[in-house]
């Protein structure tokens, strides 16, 4: 029997026919032509490259950081080449085309849909996500070479050096991670000089009540604290040694309750103080510890959260820096700088790149979830490479709204 050739409806162009595999399931059609719309940067006459279709070039960037920007976007087109036959080439935009869609777009929609889509993925099942009812999150920051333009230079700055400063333009980053899943959600990007404590503030309302967040002692202080506090999750941050924290009552298992407060004088008054719980302990027998440390939670009650598991709880906050090691060594790429040249398309990359981090760590939940299995036993690096190897041959569909092909 002979097979119909299958044609595209007039008025619709190449790009109007996407393979994405998982990124189309991560991050939906319907949410990014919402999320554009909203942002007032929706497409109103068709292009070569409409913004759907850029958005979805900024996320697969991270999937190729080694190859050119022009063999990203072939790589994300090429899987609808059987609508018009093995002999036809697709029509890949060039360098400069590339970069003039990305500059239509610009960075903020893409952050808009970060913060929509990028969360937490844990279930009740998942494997070290949880601490009894708690999902557990850690709080921390780390930093990104850019590329070697003045422009980036001015805009984020070179970090120090031995001897003057950096090679590369840096960025800074904050972001909370999910326990288990290792997700990154609710990051912010800024300058290399901006404070990490001044990036923790726009990402802490990302934290919500169930969660349990943990933070190294460089985030602590009673702003940040009473922030995170407002927004209904539980805190186990650690704090240094010479606060003072006067015993207020001791519960049976040696932890205290006392008071931080805004200021010395707020202390000396005994007033506006904040009630904290303070656990005290030390790890023998542990190469590299330190003598003594200290952390404060909101969980008062000493019989609901022994001291003992916070203890042990909070040593788990290096997850994030498993998920920092995958999202710039394993999925950036080692000694790898973001490619973008203006500072807005720096920004915009960033967010690509967390997208594309969220992605794969989806892939990978999925499947620890099927097989049963601590996602932390899977590789991440080989999730990684089965989305680069499914991205051009997974199945097409409309993004101009058509229900199905003919």
């Amino acid at each position: 029997m002979a097979q119909t050739i299958a044609e595209r409806p007039r008025g619709t162009r190449i790009t109007d026919y996407i393979s994405l595999g998982v990124l189309t399931k991560t991050f939906p059609m319907s949410t990014i032509e919402t999320v554009l719309r909203e942002s007032g940067r929706g497409s109103i006459r068709q292009r070569d490259l409409p913004a759907h279709v850029v958005v979805y070039y900024v996320i697969a960037l991270a999937l190729y950081m080694q190859s050119s920007s022009r063999e990203v976007l072939r790589c994300l087109l090429e899987g609808i080449e059987w609508l018009l036959g093995p002999n036809t080439a697709v029509n890949v935009a060039g360098k400069s085309g590339i970069s003039q869609a990305r500059t239509r777009l610009g960075w903020k929609p893409v952050q808009r849909l970060h913060d929509e889509v990028v969360k937490p993925l844990a279930v009740a099942s998942t494997q070290g996500a949880w601490y009894r009812s708690w999902r557990l999150v850690s709080l921390n920051g780390s930093t990104l070479d850019v590329a070697d333009e003045t422009a980036n230079a001015q805009a984020f700055g070179r970090p120090s050096a031995s001897r003057g400063e950096s090679a590369f333009p840096q960025v800074r980053f904050v972001s909370l991670v999910e326990h288990g899943t290792h997700v990154l959600f609710g990051a912010r990007i800024g300058s290399v000089d901006t404070g990490e404590i001044t990036l923790a503030k726009a990402v802490l309302p990302a934290l919500r009540t169930g969660m349990l967040c943990l933070a190294d002692r460089n985030f602590f202080g009673f702003a940040v604290w009473t922030q995170a506090r407002a927004t209904g999750a539980d805190l186990l941050w650690r704090v240094n040694q010479n606060l003072r924290l006067p015993c207020e009552h001791r519960w049976p298992d040696g932890s205290y309750l006392s008071r931080v407060y805004a200021s010395p004088k707020d202390q000396r008054h005994g007033t506006n103080g904040v009630v904290v719980r303070v656990i005290d302990y030390t790890l023998d027998g542990v190469p590299g510890a330190e003598p003594r440390y200290r952390v404060l939670t909101t969980l008062l009650a000493h019989g609901t959260a022994p001291a003992t598991e916070l203890a042990a709880r909070y040593h788990e906050r290096w997850e994030i820096e498993t998920a920092l090691d995958e999202l710039k060594t394993h999925l950036r790429g080692a000694r790898m700088v973001l490619r973008s040249k203006p500072p807005d398309l720096v920004r915009q990359e960033f967010y690509g790149l967390m997208m594309a981090h969220f992605a794969v760590r989806g892939l990978r939940h999925e499947a620890a979830w099927h097989a049963d299995e601590d996602p932390d036993r899977l590789s991440f690096l080989h999730a990684v490479r089965v989305v680069r190897r499914k991205l051009a041959p997974f199945a097409s569909f409309p993004p101009t709204g058509q229900e199905g092909l003919p």
